[in-house]
């Protein structure tokens, strides 16, 4: 197996970045916009593309991509859903003054967080360790949280519906 170390230690940092960002905005509380909750798991859904592409390419260098890295990469990413979900229920929603929808997130929210980036980091070390050579399990981060940020905000999209109607006038679109 070749050692990517440094790979791995820059790939640990920016997990730390990333998510850290990611779990201080959910601690927030802040309105639920109806496109704006979407740009942030589009954007990393693009680097998450990007990232599967070069970890796949780096594997690719070496030898043959084999079907268990692959399988493994797969449920990796279904665990993001997972998770998005779970952490979908935990989040705390409202309607304000003016009758926006507001969302924080709760202790619960960030446990699921910092539990779920657990995950991830096992399994991409076993992804890795699958492929025998390059960083396709590291390269997954963007994907993962594309897709566990992108489930738990269209649940919360859809949460809003429930909610009770205020006297205030309706949020302005976009908003």
């Amino acid at each position: 197996m070749h050692s990517a170390n440094n790979g791995g230690e820059t790939a640990l940092v920016i997990a730390v970045v990333a998510v850290g960002l990611v779990v201080r905005q959910q601690l927030r509380t802040r309105p639920v916009r109806r496109i704006g909750s979407l740009i942030v798991p589009a954007l990393l859904g693009v680097l998450g593309a990007l990232g599967i592409s070069f970890g796949i390419a780096t594997v690719l260098k070496y030898h043959a991509l084999t079907t268990l890295p692959v399988i493994l990469l797969v449920v990796s990413l279904a665990v993001a859903a997972g998770f998005g979900v779970a952490r979908a229920r935990t989040v705390r929603m409202w309607r304000g003054p003016q009758g926006e929808v507001l969302r924080k997130g709760t202790a619960t929210t960030t446990g699921l967080w910092l539990v779920s980036v657990g995950v991830h980091i096992g399994l991409s070390l076993w992804i890795d360790h699958a492929a025998g050579a390059g960083l396709l399990g590291t390269a997954s981060l963007y994907a993962y949280l594309a897709i566990g940020l992108g489930t738990q905000n269209l649940l919360l999209r859809g949460r809003t519906a429930g909610l009770p109607r205020s006297t205030a006038p309706a949020p302005q679109a976009g908003e």
